[in-house]
Order: C-alpha cells, then structure tokens, then sequence
C-alpha cells in the first residue's frame, strides 16, 4: 500500500497519533511538521510517489532517506521502497535508473 510520497511507511508511524500527523498524501504535502519538500516536489510533477519520477534518487530524496540523525534505517530504504511501489505498479522502469 502506498502511504507516503518520498517511501517512508506511515501506517503504524507514532507521529501520526502523537503528533496528529496526517501523512502527506492526505493533508496534501502538509504532515505535523509543516510542508514537506518532497512531498510538494511530488505533487508538483504530478506523480503519487518519487518511485514514478525518472530522476530517482533526488538528491532531496536522498537527503531524506540516507541522514545520519533522521535517516531510514537501513539507510536508503525508503528510496528502495519507493523503486518497490514502482515496479509494483506494473509500469516500464526506466532504463537509467
């Protein structure tokens, strides 16, 4: 199930209860912390998730997935996850990728 923009699981996150996150698909790039930039890189290219984009991984996705503090762990995962949802959708991956 696609939850997130940028890969990221949001069911099951604490954020959306104790911070009345409402993820950013639905609150339209707008989770608790205000706008999400790659949540309205997203929505500005018209695509659902960056796994859609032929310019995967961003250096912005990248920030996101791979910072030490913040980061996914495994670092990264959420790019793959995204790539997941891509080839998940049945559609050609793009051969730079």
């Amino acid at each position: 199930m696609i939850d997130s923009r940028c890969g990221l699981h949001c069911t099951g996150c604490g954020y959306k209860e104790s911070n009345g996150c409402g993820g950013c698909i639905e609150t339209q790039g707008h989770p608790f912390h205000g706008e999400c930039p790659v949540a309205a890189c997203c929505q500005e290219k018209g695509f659902v998730h960056c796994g859609e984009c032929p310019d995967i991984p961003c250096k912005l996705l990248e920030q996101y997935s791979c910072d030490p503090e913040h980061g996914d762990t495994p670092s990264g995962a959420r790019i793959e996850q995204c790539r997941k949802w891509f080839m998940e959708s049945g559609a050609e991956a793009d051969p730079q990728q």
